[in-house]
């Protein structure tokens, strides 16, 4: 039994054969033609052309259907690659001038804007790069006669394994027949990772070197949720995800009955669970599982599936927007304004002059939006035209400073003044609050309750700052961990300061939506938890079943150990002890 770490981009559990693709690159021999032949060669090329322009079409048009708009964004992209005349152009003079074959003039002018771009070390120019190795691909296989029918036609139930899967070749996948996908590059960003998250397949990104110690028909497991894949996996282990899947189905239908109710502890204190959302179709999923209301709207998808020439404008905003309010029926729906920067910016688009040595301390977040108002504006004008059809709160990411705040909270006033005069309706008591995700905030969190409505702990960010590990970089994973007890005390005492002035608070990072961590997060105080739709029904029987008593001793006791690996195991075995046949740890 061999087990490799990779990245967690779509939870889910699954046990099946491995079917392993070369989908690499197609291979092409340098082929040269006679003069004679180049405009029946260059006629060739553009039936060609036309034929993945069309395919690429049809996957917009059927993703946009299945999934919205927002998704077939991603392909709308490829199609205007595939038509830019520049492109084009230079493809049929390497035709006429050089005598290439249309699938060598293919390789090769791809591969030249391939490699441009990943002499660049930034993640919008990989993934562009991914884009444009997609567009090759696709273009090669109509001149070839190439069909991938291996993905859309199984016969059986598999996981598929392979270099890296395109976007397309990911929504094209048989969902009855793949269980999951494993790939050796691709990460959290990545437009694969995206939709196949929207589709809801399991799947393990950037695991590095393994396909050559697979062969087709190997018994593998692929565990989404903590970026597992086992190859030729022994009984016990095998024994051990089978019952894990049994036991997630079971609590699946369990859970169901809980949506109407209110999670409620034993001795009686109420508890408010929210939804965190990145795409308006999850809005309905987290009503139907019961959520009090979306504590963390994630805006940044409407820029990331854009083109970068062609950035959303303030209506797009407005009716994503619109579409969540009136899917959510009067609850409460926290937009956070665009968190963009960092591990986050819209292929082939940079917001720095200059390439930013460490980004994740740099241009991002909040710190951008003050940069770029007129982008800000414009989604505040979107927000604020949306307010008029429910209830909203805005969140502002990352500020580290009180007067990045108020800058904020400056430009919102203005942009409030100016929909006044213009006679458009909106909420004018529209609650503004913050993200706390930097220790700063949480140092000076007392300076920041005369002017802030409400907070979020934001534990994803948190923990990579307080700890100094970048969260998406797998070679330090082992140092980033939600129940670090210096994280475990930021969480406390932020808690503390908001309780203190009587200013809500809740938590919103992947901390609160591990079940785990439930009746720790209780105990330290917290009231209101934003968490993935998939742990709202989890949480929610969590709360029945404990005293506030209960969960402020378990508090207690993890604050006093210095290990994480102590802490973990504590919570874990208290979660079991309380919940062994009815939710998993």
């Amino acid at each position: 039994m061999k087990t490799f770490q990779g990245i967690a981009a779509s939870s889910g559990l699954a046990i099946g054969e491995a079917m392993v693709i070369d989908n690499g690159k197609c291979r092409i021999n340098r082929r040269f033609i006679s003069p004679s032949e180049v405009e029946a060669e260059v006629n060739r090329f553009r039936v060609a052309l036309e034929a993945a322009q069309k395919q690429i079409a049809l996957n917009r048009d059927s993703v946009i259907q299945e999934l919205g708009k927002e998704y077939g964004q991603i392909f709308e992209a490829h199609l205007q690659i595939l038509s830019d005349p520049r492109l084009q152009k230079e493809l049929e003079e390497n035709i006429r001038n050089n005598c290439y074959s249309a699938e060598y003039s293919t390789n090769v002018t791809f591969e030249r804007y391939v490699a441009l771009l990943r002499k660049v070390q930034e993640n919008q120019f990989t993934e562009r790069a991914n884009d444009i190795r997609d567009i090759e691909l696709r273009l090669l296989r109509e001149l070839m006669g190439i069909r991938k029918e291996e993905l859309v036609s199984l016969d059986r139930p598999v996981i598929i394994l392979a270099t890296n899967l395109t976007p397309s070749e990911t929504t094209s996948l048989d969902r009855e027949k793949v269980l999951g996908f494993a790939t050796e590059s691709g990460g959290l960003g990545s437009h694969t990772s995206i939709v196949a998250s929207a589709l809801q397949i399991p799947a393990v990104l950037g695991i590095g070197t393994f396909l050559d110690q697979v062969d087709d028909g190997d018994i593998v497991i692929l565990d989404g949720e903590n970026g597992l894949f086992i190859l030729d996996p022994d009984v016990e282990t095998i024994q051990k995800y089978e019952n894990l899947i049994a036991k997630n189905r079971h609590i699946e239908v369990q859970l169901s009955s809980l949506a109407d109710q209110q999670a409620r502890t034993k001795d009686g204190t109420v508890i408010s669970i929210y939804g965190n959302i990145e795409f308006p179709y999850e809005a309905k999923i987290c009503l139907e599982s019961g959520a009090d209301g979306i504590g963390l709207y994630r805006t940044e998808f409407l820029y990331l599936a854009a083109s970068p020439d062609e950035f959303p404008d303030e209506d797009a905003h407005f009716e994503a927007y619109k579409m969540v309010l009136e899917d959510m029926q009067g609850k409460p729906v926290t937009i956070r304004t665009f968190d963009l920067g960092a591990d986050k910016l819209p292929e082939g688009f940079s917001f720095s002059r200059d390439p930013e040595r460490n980004p994740f301390m740099g241009l991002r977040s909040i710190r951008l939006s003050l940069k770029n108002t007129q982008m800000f504006r414009s989604q505040l004008r979107a927000i604020l035209r949306a307010s008029a059809y429910g209830k909203i709160r805005i969140m502002f990411p990352l500020v580290s400073t009180i007067h990045e705040f108020r800058q904020a909270k400056m430009i919102f006033t203005d942009t409030c003044e100016e929909l006044y005069e213009r006679g458009i309706p909106f909420d004018p008591k529209i609650p503004l609050g913050i993200m706390v995700e930097v220790p700063s905030t949480v140092i000076m969190l007392g300076t920041f309750v005369r002017d802030v409505d409400f907070f979020s702990i934001g534990t994803n960010d948190l923990i990579q700052y307080t700890l100094a590990v970048d969260r998406s970089n797998k070679e330090v994973g082992a140092l980033y961990n939600s129940e670090d007890p210096a994280l475990i005390r930021l969480v406390r005492q932020a808690i503390k300061v908001a309780d203190m002035y009587d200013k809500p608070i809740s938590l919103c990072g992947q901390m609160g939506s591990n079940t785990q961590n439930t009746m720790l997060l209780l105990g330290l105080g917290l009231r209101n938890f934003s968490v993935s739709p998939g742990s709202i029904l989890k949480i929610k029987k969590i709360c029945q079943n404990v005293t506030i008593e209960e969960c402020k001793e378990i508090a207690q006791k993890a604050s006093m150990m210095e290990r994480v690996i102590e802490i973990r195991g504590f919570l874990r075995r208290k979660t079991r002890e309380l919940f062994d046949k009815d939710l998993d740890d």
